[in-house]
């Protein structure tokens, strides 16, 4: 039989559990709303900055160039090619200007802190959004020769570097932002070749960038684009990578993947990967705009239902977990099957 003061302990005991569950609840939304309500101010002013872009010839810095000159920012949309060039600018009003380059060429780069420093003053850079990048070549790391490493990492890691290094003086007199595009790739690597270690890179920078910039007013983010379906997916674009890898192969090296090994890879990135590419790339722009935007900017931004719900969770399980779930990805080599 159980006594009064029983009862009433139990009783209390219940009570002050649902009391501290009540308290942790009512902080977790209060901390949450305060987030989201921080989250959503803006700065103003728009006409009075100028934000620099790279890649602008098609994707993510295309439609940014364009989304911000719609907002009233003094666009500098730079292109590798002039038909690029030709084509953002009719597609843009008089204020939004472009130049040629490539971002390997650090002459080049020179001469475009020139042209941005005449367009902007006294006033500097308000933001630098490092968008250009390439994926290829992409494959099993022993088809790879140093070069093929190094096509990559010249354009998505040092290429952002030297930009970086000589936009920063404009970028301090404005107390700017910086906007780097990395990849979910540069949480979790998949594939052999340059693309992963240089979003690795980039990610590595773009943190001791913002570390050492803080007492400077530069604020610095990184976008981290899940699956996307711009020109570095198509399907063709990776079978000419493949197929152009493969050639040179040694024989012995051709007869231990097989015959049908980029086919099969194909294959397969189409019943995955290629599934999970989303074509709607305003996702990205809007992460990227809010960067320039925003009073308080993120550190970083997953874009993308596959990038936070897949991609970034992957990325802290225990490497045997993601070891296999990345092998269900691509197909095996001849000589790594079962009999």
């Amino acid at each position: 039989m159980v006594s009064i003061g029983d009862l009433v302990y139990h009783v209390g005991e219940v009570m002050l559990s649902h009391l501290a569950l009540t308290c942790v609840s009512l902080l977790v939304t209060f901390a949450a709303v305060r987030w989201f309500i921080r989250d959503s101010y803006k700065l103003d002013g728009f006409s009075q900055k100028h934000v620099f872009i790279t890649g602008c010839d098609s994707g993510f810095g295309n439609l940014l160039a364009k989304q911000l000159d719609r907002k009233g920012f003094k666009v500098i949309a730079a292109c590798l090619s002039e038909k690029g060039a030709a084509d953002l600018a009719a597609a843009a009003s008089p204020r939004l200007k472009t130049l040629l380059l490539n971002v390997t060429d650090s002459a080049g780069i020179r001469s475009a802190v020139d042209f941005v420093s005449r367009e902007v003053g006294e006033r500097g850079l308000w933001g630098l959004v490092n968008n250009a990048g390439r994926g290829t070549p992409i494959g099993p790391t022993e088809w790879m020769q140093l070069e093929d490493f190094m096509t990559v990492l010249d354009v998505n890691l040092l290429g952002l570097i030297d930009v970086t290094l000589q936009f920063l003086p404009l970028l301090k007199k404005a107390r700017g932002r910086v906007v780097n595009v990395a990849s979910i790739a540069g949480r979790a690597a998949m594939a052999g070749g340059g693309y992963c270690l240089s979003k690795y890179g980039v990610e590595a920078f773009s943190d001791s960038l913002r570390l050492n910039m803080l007492p400077f007013g530069i604020k610095v983010s990184i976008i981290e684009p899940g699956y996307f379906k711009t020109n570095i997916l198509y399907n063709d674009l990776i079978e000419a990578n493949l197929k152009k890898l493969w050639a040179p192969l040694p024989q012995d090296v051709k007869d231990a993947y097989g015959a049908t090994y980029i086919e099969d890879f194909l294959r397969m990135f189409d019943n995955s990967l290629g599934k999970l590419c989303s074509p709607d790339i305003a996702k990205v722009t809007r992460c990227m705009e809010h960067a320039l935007t925003a009073r308080h900017p993120r550190t970083r931004y997953g874009v993308g239902w596959d990038a936070k719900l897949f991609w970034i969770p992957l990325s802290y399980l225990p490497s045997f977990m993601t070891d296999f779930i990345f092998n269900s990805f691509t197909p095996l080599p001849k000589a790594g099957r079962k009999p």
